[in-house]
């Protein structure tokens, strides 16, 4: 895993044009990307089709009574087909080359929802030391990597995750939210005091892990909070 690491590292440096050339994407018979459209809830991003004629301020049932600490979560994608393919691949299966292709799909949802932004950093979602060495890199920090050197923003890894929690997968809403409650903290000298920060991660769930975060942050004097994935389950 150290090798993912390392190699990530020099993919970008030589490039993303070096790193499709090295290891091009093999191809799939798994599903196209399905983008996710409005209309959906303006807090946590999940679509509704069928309320089309909402009006711009619409909020999820599980939004109504949940205590958000981030003003908007958005995802590109839907979890499927290509997109869990490259995001199982990347984690789980030493597939790096699948890191251009994941770093595209972020940027074209930046683009979508955050472009306009005044973000002073993007924010990583933080890994456990122990999960992320038996793994070898973060994959919510190598996504962040290479949307600031596209959109030109700084990556603050500015969170730690202090507590192992068990993973989410499998979970219940309730147990997600609080398996994740406490499990953050702010790295010492960081100063994030009225500064607007967009925190990235893989994969939009619940919005447990992210808010969780978010929550550190806001506690710290953070300006806008917002959350930006690939995809979403």
């Amino acid at each position: 895993m150290a090798f993912l690491s390392s190699a990530l590292d020099r993919a970008r440096d030589w490039g993303e044009c070096a790193l499709n050339l090295a290891f091009p994407w093999p191809e799939s018979e798994a599903k196209e990307p399905v983008r996710i459209e409005e209309p959906f809830c303006q807090q946590c991003g999940q679509p509704f089709p069928s309320l089309e004629k909402e009006g711009p301020g619409f909020l999820c049932f599980n939004c109504k009574d949940r205590n958000w600490y981030f003003q908007w979560a958005r995802a590109g994608y839907w979890t499927e087909g290509q997109v869990l393919d490259a995001i199982v691949g990347f984690k789980y299966r030493d597939e790096y080359y699948h890191h251009a292709h994941l770093v595209e799909w972020l940027t074209e949802a930046f683009d979508r929802y955050a472009r306009d932004g005044d973000w002073h950093a993007v924010v990583p979602v933080p890994l456990y030391h122990r999960r992320r060495r038996e793994r070898g890199f973060n994959q919510a920090y190598e996504i962040a990597q290479g949307l600031g050197e596209k959109r030109k923003k700084p990556v603050w890894d500015c969170l730690y995750r202090y507590r192992e929690t068990p993973s989410q997968t499998g979970l219940e809403r309730t147990a997600r939210w609080e398996n994740m409650a406490g499990a953050f903290q702010l790295k010492p000298k960081f100063d994030v005091k009225g500064r607007n920060l967009l925190l990235i991660d893989d994969v939009f769930t619940t919005g447990a892990t992210t808010n969780a975060c978010a929550q550190v942050l806001a506690k710290a004097g953070a300006g806008q909070l917002a959350v930006l994935t690939i995809s979403r389950s």
